[in-house]
């Protein structure tokens, strides 16, 4: 049984931006990274502690996990468990500096 998706407002963007720069190349491969995002969000809501466990020094942080998206692991989901699901705070390529993203 899934739970509850909430996505940040940033969390949002990111997916358009990533699957934007993925439709420059490929507009069905684009379409298949919003969906595989999408299921995966759906796995991790029923599975919240399936990711990694990631620390950064902003206390605002706290308890944040890491997936990557199957079909797509350069990708990265980064959320935090909640009671009802999960929440979605960023997708990011795993090729961006995720320090200076979380810990500015």
């Amino acid at each position: 049984m899934s739970g509850r998706i909430s996505k940040t407002p940033q969390a949002k963007l990111d997916l358009a931006e990533q699957a934007r720069y993925i439709a420059a190349d490929n507009l069905d491969a684009a379409l298949r990274f919003l969906d595989a995002a999408e299921r995966d969000f759906t796995l991790l809501s029923s599975t919240p502690f399936a990711g990694a466990k990631r620390e950064f020094r902003r206390k605002d942080m706290a308890n944040v996990r890491c997936w990557p998206i199957r079909g797509f692991e350069n990708y990265l989901v980064f959320y935090r468990p909640t009671h009802l699901g999960i929440e979605v705070l960023r997708v990011l390529h795993g090729a961006r500096d995720i320090g200076a993203v979380f810990d500015p």
